[in-house]
């Protein structure tokens, strides 16, 4: 059963039984989290069009002088840091067309491109408050904007996204080898041949620019992030003359949907206390102390987010956190938000159901006939994502005791 089907099947139950009534509904929905996403796939379905995307691909191709090893780390790149501002589905729907080109240029398997910029991808996602869902609902439901994602997340997010890479390179060294002439025609490539409307994209990348800014403001402005992101595809739609019915068909609709029906069902159990009770267990198996309960948050996202959908697991999760903060008299949840954001966003590396982007690369390559079983693709990526989660761990524990600008400085330095 599709995930909107059953969500939206779910709150509609909820809504039949009384258990949620109309008015609690309404309340129940995160319309800052609906509101940010509706926007920003306005402004990536108009962006895509330019062809702005495969142009990067190819020009970090060429970058890494046709060598395979050096194009897996490049592409690799392109697609963490564009997962980091745009949606990680469209990341990886964009990256990948260009990803089999190179690799039939070379005369390779595609599959260590494709694994490692779904790793990328997801990594990349956790590192702003805008790459991943999980993270959407995390700004949403706290204090935390924009650059705490950013100053807090991006320094282990580098450390990790190198460790991966480094990895990644010692499992396929064998296989990324192609011949001397074979990579000389990558380098024949132009990567300006993939622009195909440089006006659309000028625009484009104001309008980006000015989102992004927004994001990075917003607190300091006292405006949520989806009053930002609606403004940018506004002004998009507005300085493009872009037909609205046209450009809504780029609005994921089902992903919205199933986040509408997900926040019922999540409100509901808010309700009737049964996240009260889980909260109150968690902190009868922690003793009600920080630390342990962030490290239990950390490791039971990332097991869970890698085999079920992150997304209504960090739903549950959010209002669960606030009940231990509650019940328990803590203050300060930053380090549980951040355990929570780490481990939902990087347990779903694990398996090739644990996230979004990696069903669709999955799906795109066997369409292709290049099937990654569950099992071929987990062997691989399955003890990456517990590495991350092991330096996320040293990370966290490390934040807590020295914060701000140390850390920050710290975790940059291990990743130079």
């Amino acid at each position: 059963i599709h995930r909107t089907v059953a969500a939206l099947v779910g709150a509609a139950l909820l809504a039949l039984t009384g258990i949620i009534n109309p008015e609690e509904a309404v309340h129940a929905i995160d319309f800052n989290t609906i509101g940010l996403l509706v926007g920003m796939m306005i402004i990536v379905g108009i962006t895509r069009r330019t062809g702005v995307f495969e142009y990067l691909a190819v020009k970090a191709a060429r970058q890494a002088r046709g060598e395979p090893i050096r194009i897996l780390a490049a592409l690799s790149l392109v697609t963490a840091v564009t997962s980091a501002f745009l949606d990680n589905v469209t990341t990886v729907l964009l990256v990948v067309p260009v990803t089999f080109a190179i690799a039939g240029q070379l005369q390779i398997s595609p599959v260590p491109f494709l694994i490692a910029e779904i790793i990328a991808s997801n990594i990349g996602g956790t590192a702003t408050l805008i790459g991943d869902p999980p993270n959407i609902m995390i700004g949403s439901q706290t204090h935390l904007g924009f650059m705490d994602f950013v100053v807090n997340l991006t320094p282990v997010i580098v450390v990790i996204y190198i460790l991966t890479v480094f990895f990644l390179r010692i499992i396929y060294r064998r296989q990324l080898v192609a011949r001397p002439e074979l990579q000389e025609k990558i380098m024949q490539l132009n990567e300006r041949d993939e622009i195909k409307d440089p006006v659309l994209l000028k625009k484009c990348l104001i309008v980006l620019f000015l989102t992004i800014a927004g994001f990075v403001l917003h607190q300091y402005l006292h405006m949520e992030s989806s009053v930002i992101a609606l403004s940018g595809a506004s002004l998009l739609l507005l300085i493009t003359r872009e037909d609205p019915e046209h450009v809504l068909h780029a609005v994921e609709w089902p992903v919205i949907f199933f986040f509408v029906g997900l926040f019922l069902v999540v409100g509901a159990l808010e309700k009737v206390g049964v996240i009260e009770a889980v909260a109150r267990f968690s902190l009868e198996v922690t003793r009600g102390q920080l630390v342990p309960a962030a490290m239990l948050i950390l490791w039971i996202s990332a097991l869970a987010s890698a085999f079920v959908d992150n997304i209504p697991f960090v739903a549950t999760m959010i209002p669960l956190i606030h009940d231990m903060g509650r019940l328990g008299g803590m203050a300060n949840l930053d380090l549980l938000w951040w355990g929570l954001s780490l481990g939902a966003c990087l347990g779903g590396n694990g398996t090739v159901i644990g996230a979004s982007a990696n069903v669709v690369v999955i799906g795109m390559a066997e369409k292709r006939g290049i099937p990654i079983t569950f099992l071929g693709y987990m062997k691989v990526a399955f003890p990456l994502m517990l590495m991350s989660i092991v330096v996320s761990t040293v990370y966290l524990l490390f934040w807590h005791h020295y914060h701000g600008l140390v850390s920050l400085l710290g975790t940059l330095a291990a990743g130079a």
